[in-house]
């Protein structure tokens, strides 16, 4: 039980590792989480637009960096220009130093992703807020270059970012989850838009695939149950009309599978900048 404690904390940034990791006991069950609908993320995000750190929710729903990975860049390590962010560090409260900037969790942490273009949009209108409060601070001012700060540029407390995300989800009226869980969801997310493991593994820091894999197991089974069910709908009815009024046609039900493949993968984009661009974050109206 200690030992599946201490790996909740390091789950939620909130202390560096687990001591008891090498301890040996019983291949313990994964952990069951939460993740949003796009129509709950939607709802998150246009319930965060008025929130000083819009962006933060912004950012992590579309990119599943943690907690202390959010918390930790600091303005160098983005380039909002050509749209990429380096993540390099972990900011987190130990019992020792209060909150310490750390390296992050594992090599494979340390990663440059891409950035979609409306999170560098919400980043530039951010760092411009940020600029009127360094004004409006003055002498109590403590610049650290971090991005995401108290109005007096101080790091964010990792409780009190929860303690804040907390609030957003009830303002939302939605189910109360874990910071986490937004990691889980933009990959749950990515997933039903049919990106590649690959390139999930990539983007949230994973050392190995095989990590990927088992996290989202149940995710991929879904996926595969509702891909079988529509085939055994194609084979069960193998013509189906499309259309209204006159303009009804017959199409066979191979090419509808085929065409709801494609459908599928289609609402993935690429900006110019290289960042992927996330169709459900939209409202219906702009999709």
């Amino acid at each position: 039980m200690l030992k599946s404690a201490l790996e909740h904390a390091v789950r939620e940034e909130e202390i560096p590792r687990n001591v008891a990791r090498n301890v040996r006991t019983g291949t313990p069950r994964p952990r069951r989480f939460e993740p949003l609908t796009a129509d709950e993320a939607r709802r998150l995000l246009t319930t965060a637009n008025e929130h000083r750190l819009q962006a933060l929710f912004e950012l992590a729903l579309h990119t599943g960096l943690r907690k202390g990975e959010l918390l930790g860049l600091c303005w160098e390590d983005l380039d909002l220009g050509a749209g990429t962010a380096a993540i390099r560090r972990t900011l987190q409260r130990t019992s020792a130093g209060g909150l310490t900037t750390l390296p992050t969790k594992t090599r494979a942490s340390e990663r440059r992703i891409a950035l979609p273009t409306r999170c560098a949009e919400s980043l530039q209108l951010h760092h411009e807020q940020q600029q009127r409060e360094s004004k409006a601070a003055g002498s109590a001012w403590q610049h650290r270059g971090h991005v995401f700060a108290t109005a007096q540029s101080r790091p964010i407390d990792p409780t009190n970012l929860t303690r804040t995300f907390t609030t957003l989800l009830r303002k939302a009226g939605l189910r109360r989850i874990r910071f986490h869980d937004l990691r889980h969801s933009t990959a749950t997310l990515l997933l039903e838009q049919g990106v590649e493991l690959v390139v999930i593994k990539e983007l949230l820091g994973h050392a190995h695939i095989g990590v990927t894999a088992t996290v989202y197991a149940h995710v991929r089974l879904r996926l595969q149950r509702d891909a079988i069910d529509l085939l055994g709908r194609a084979l069960d009815h193998p013509w189906h009309t499309y259309g209204n009024g006159g303009g009804r046609h017959l199409v066979s039900a191979a090419v509808a599978v085929i065409y709801c493949r494609q459908a599928a993968k289609r609402p993935l984009q690429v900006t110019p900048a290289g960042a992927a661009s996330l169709p459900w974050m939209h409202s219906k109206s702009e999709a």
